[in-house]
């Protein structure tokens, strides 16, 4: 084997320095005789967005029924309701037991990305400061931004345009502070950091972690795993991270920063419509609850994540929409004591596709592309699922509770929304079983 290897290794050799020696005569080559074509010019490419056509043909009624008929009854959907709705009309094209309010799971995230950019400032963004404290300490102050990077100068960071701790030092090294001890401040928020319908050993399982205004990479311990588990105390290692990143051995403590504390150094987040992205893409139950806290501050409410909850309700109702039968005990679907009807959610996709709420438009970036990105990246097997690169769709999953909800674009040029939610059976079951209803509609003209 090790003869027929090296023996190998030398004929790809004598054919690359073969190659080499080709493309070197013909590069000296003379010009091309007389009456030969020109080289053509490089191809350049043109980039375009363009729209689907409002005049693209009409599904109806009995032809998604048709085109959908067969996927509807799988049993791996277990007890199962939906809505699916014209985008541009508005008009519910089909529906099975759609105000039967339902655990949403993560499709509760699709109420506070509507919410925030609702009543946000798209371009919003949240600084982070350190302040001087007495006898040369400084203090981290958190402003409710978890997408804050522990990551180096230069290195990936999970969050989109995060700000970093390696800029914070930066500062603070050129402002000349002899820094003695870091402390953090997270007064920025109030009340319990922890709902009490969540589950503590999610923190270990990587779903979440105490929601403290101060925070690095949404608390992961690894930086860069969307799954990571997190920090039982977030707010401290954030500070622990800038300590070393300075140098500083000493104790990093929790306290509240003097009030007109000189500011030494500060960082910005991304703007809210790309935290809205991410945690609509990466189905981030940590941006979720900030957002909501956020929401809930801007409008003149409590920095609690109750007073998150209260905001999003609110700004919904505010714009119109029905939250009849919705209970919601957080804001990013965590808790199995959510409880969202399909149509709600289907009309929220609607309104966001369709013309009459232009400000949920951004949302619609965030949604993991199915096949391609996100949460759906390793769903819609191109091979099998039509839906594959044109369903776009927000995720949501709990012990035997799966919801899909968002827009698909028909084979005829129709954009459909729709709201798909599974109960009672395994998600490894009901996922598949949702992704080819999905994938019909794609398919099919349904008219």
């Amino acid at each position: 084997m090790l003869l027929w290897t090296s023996i190998s290794v030398v004929v790809l050799a004598l054919i690359a320095v073969g190659a080499v020696v080709v493309a070197l005569r013909i590069d000296a080559a003379d010009e091309l005789p007389p009456g030969f074509p020109p080289q053509p010019a490089a191809i350049t490419v043109d980039p375009q967005i363009r729209p689907v056509s409002a005049a693209a043909p009409e599904p109806t009624p009995a032809g998604i029924a048709a085109a959908i008929a067969q996927e509807v009854r799988a049993p791996e959907l277990g007890e199962f309701t939906g809505q699916i709705s014209d985008v541009l009309t508005g008009d519910v094209l089909w529906s099975d037991d759609p105000t039967i309010p339902r655990t949403p799971a993560s499709n509760t995230k699709i109420l506070t990305a509507s919410a925030a950019l609702l009543d946000l400032p798209h371009d919003k963004r949240l600084t982070t400061t350190v302040v001087a404290g007495p006898n040369g300490q400084i203090i981290l102050t958190g402003s409710g931004d978890p997408t804050l990077s522990a990551q180096p100068t230069g290195a990936q960071t999970f969050y989109t345009d995060a700000p970093r701790i390696a800029d914070l030092a930066e500062q603070i090294a050129k402002s000349g502070v002899a820094v003695t001890s870091v402390a953090v401040d997270t007064g920025a928020f109030t009340g319990p950091s922890f709902d009490s319908t969540w589950d503590r050993l999610d923190i270990a399982g990587g779903d979440i972690t105490p929601i403290e205004a101060l925070m690095t990479d949404g608390g992961r311990i690894d930086p860069l795993d969307e799954f990571s588990p997190r920090q039982a105390e977030p707010a401290l290692a954030a500070g622990q991270a800038l300590a070393e990143a300075l140098g500083v051995d000493a104790t990093v403590t929790a306290v509240t920063a003097p009030a007109g504390a000189a500011v030494i150094a500060s960082v910005q987040s991304a703007p809210l419509e790309t935290r809205v992205a991410d945690m609509m893409r990466h189905s981030d139950n940590v941006l979720a609850e900030t957002l909501g806290i956020e929401l809930s501050v801007a409008r003149g409410g409590p920095a609690t994540l109750a007073g998150g909850v209260a905001a999003v309700e609110s700004v919904l109702r505010e714009h119109g929409f029905d939250l009849t039968g919705v209970t919601l005990a957080d804001t990013s679907g965590l808790s199995a004591a959510n409880r969202i009807p399909a149509t709600l959610l289907d009309r929220l996709m609607t309104a966001a596709s369709g013309p009459s709420q232009p400000l949920m438009r951004p949302m619609l970036d965030g949604l993991p592309v199915a096949g391609g990105t996100g949460t759906l990246a390793d769903r819609f097997d191109p091979t099998v699922n039509p839906g594959a690169g044109w369903v776009r769709a927000k995720t949501g999953t709990l012990t035997g509770v799966s919801s899909l909800t968002g827009i698909v674009q028909t084979i005829d040029g129709r954009v459909l929304s729709f709201a798909l939610m599974s109960g009672g059976t395994s998600p490894a079951d009901a996922r598949p079983a949702l992704d080819d209803v999905a994938g019909e509609l794609r398919k099919c003209g349904c008219r």
